[in-house]
């Protein structure tokens, strides 16, 4: 049995020195460096065979990212084969449990993963890989945004104004504001209506006010009738002097 075991040792073929040097200078000049598992990872769903992208390379230790699987994973270069298995060549009855890659920042001596031999029984059971398994955190949902109440608009409290205007010596207008906003154009309104206003407002002041305006342009007024009147008989005596003495027969 210990002579089986040492043939089989001295049968498996990992990834060599040269191998090694290859995929470090690969990954220095930014190329994707690929190595194979040799052994089956059931825990992780990863046949042997299974290819992986190398990350890193610290003496005879890979670090690698299987295919399928959103993790980095450390292994030993005889756990890796450079070049895809053929069919039917893959290791059989070997498992591996993965491990979390050192940090970066903290090199140590890395031991080689006990591998022991199991009976092959009953396909295993798939398990999701151990980044699926995490419980996501659950964002918290906004609270619903609540409409404001609409305002309640206040009662206007500015002022409204109806405004007489007198303008020249017979033109009076009505201008009605609300605050300082007009409200439509001035209408114009004639002097007797008016003072029929002021007199059914029983406002003396503003009585006395408009009488006084509209007695100012009756005066104005009466002199130019007269001044019309005069001008008229100044026409008439010079059209006389134009007609001239008729002839006699």
């Amino acid at each position: 049995m210990c002579d089986n075991v040492s043939v089989s040792s001295q049968t498996r073929a990992g990834l060599t020195p040269g191998d090694l040097e290859s995929l470090s200078a690969a990954l220095a000049s930014g190329k994707r460096a690929t190595v194979y598992l040799r052994d089956a990872m059931p825990s992780l769903n990863l046949e042997a065979g299974a290819s992986a992208r190398v990350v890193s390379i610290d003496g005879s230790t890979v670090t690698v990212s299987p295919r399928g699987i959103d993790d980095q994973l450390p292994f030993e270069a005889d756990e890796l084969r450079r070049n895809r298995p053929a069919p039917g060549t893959t290791t059989a009855g070997r498992g591996r449990t993965p491990k979390r890659a050192p940090a970066q920042d903290d090199p140590g001596p890395v031991a080689k993963p006990a591998v022991t031999p199991t009976v092959p029984a009953d396909a295993p059971k798939k398990s999701r890989p151990a980044s699926d398994t995490q419980p996501k955190a659950v964002e918290p949902t906004p609270p619903p945004a609540t409409s404001k109440p609409p305002r309640k608009s206040k009662a206007s409290t500015a002022p409204t104004t109806v405004t007489i205007t007198a303008s020249g010596e017979s033109t009076w207008t009505v201008s009605v504001a609300h605050g300082t906003r007009k409200q439509g154009k001035p209408a114009e309104v004639t002097a007797d209506r008016v003072a029929r206003a002021m007199r059914e407002l029983d406002d003396e002041t503003a009585i006395a006010a408009v009488d006084a305006v509209i007695e100012s342009a009756r005066s104005a007024a009466q002199r130019r009738i007269e001044e019309l009147s005069q001008e008229l008989e100044a026409a008439r005596a010079a059209l006389a002097h134009l007609d001239g003495p008729g002839d006699d027969d």
